[in-house]
């Protein structure tokens, strides 16, 4: 029987997490003192707002790409994750980072919601966005590639999501309601599935790369290896990988580097 507190409690899994939260900070400020970034309201909350770091040229708009922060719906906000603009930034390619309200103020279904109305707000900048995101983030991400964008706007493209790269993701809520994560979500049964991506029908187009950290759980790599290969029967173009030696809370770190290969597959996403 699988132990999901054990899979899921990334917290447990990585003692020396608050160290590396900490870096997490350090870093998005120090970019921030460097890179100011455009703040954009997709909404009246405080919570409902966008920093937009534009690449090394200056420019706002096409390509962009967008990164949906983590911390399991219940902690975080954009601040934390500036610096993952840094990678993309340096090749002239323009980063959006969208703060949402967390649970248990609001549920998961209002948070997906959110998401889709910072992506109508970003749409005005690029008529194609390519979604990022860590953990609930890379949760969020698959849910906008998934998203009938013509049932919001007539006058969107059908692809206005072309791509999605879920680092981290999860993509089957259901395990989670057991465990002590689920006391902020208050997901049951029946909505932790209607929230779960995997289960929705598959996108009619675009890509989704799903890629986790070597060191993570069993769960987390089940995860993304279960989607990619759900979606890629479905016709999805779907990649399943690992970041080599990383757990939950290093395997973003790639994205703020110009040269790694995350970076490098996100530009080749962002210019294809």
């Amino acid at each position: 029987m699988i132990d999901y507190e054990v899979e899921y409690n990334n917290r447990a899994r990585v003692p020396e997490n608050p160290e590396l939260m900490a870096g997490w900070a350090r870093d998005a400020t120090a970019y921030r003192e460097t890179h100011v970034a455009r703040r954009i309201a997709y909404g009246s909350g405080a919570r409902n707002v966008i920093d937009v770091f534009a690449g090394e040229s200056g420019n706002n708009d096409k390509p962009l790409v967008v990164f949906i922060h983590g911390g399991y719906w219940q902690a975080l906000d954009g601040s934390w994750f500036s610096h993952m603009a840094r990678g993309l930034n340096a090749h002239d390619i323009t980063v959006a980072v969208p703060t949402y309200d967390l649970c248990p103020q609001v549920s998961i279904p209002d948070i997906i919601m959110q998401m889709r109305e910072a992506m109508l707000e970003l749409a005005k900048l690029s008529p194609a966005l390519i979604v990022s995101g860590h953990s609930a983030g890379g949760h969020l991400a698959a849910c906008m590639l998934a998203t009938d964008w013509k049932a919001y706007d007539d006058g969107l493209p059908p692809q206005l999501v072309r791509a999605a790269y879920a680092i981290s993701g999860l993509f089957e809520l259901e395990p989670l309601v057991p465990t002590s994560i689920n006391k902020a979500l208050r997901l049951d049964q029946a909505t932790a599935r209607a929230a779960s991506p995997l289960l929705w029908t598959p996108p009619s187009h675009g890509s989704l790369d799903a890629v986790v950290g070597e060191a993570e759980s069993a769960e987390y790599h089940r995860q993304s290896r279960t989607i990619a290969d759900v979606w890629g029967e479905a016709g999805v173009a779907t990649r399943y990988g690992a970041v080599p030696s990383a757990n939950h809370f290093t395997a973003i770190a790639p994205m703020a580097d110009p040269t790694s290969a995350m970076t490098l597959r996100l530009k080749e996403l962002a210019r294809a």
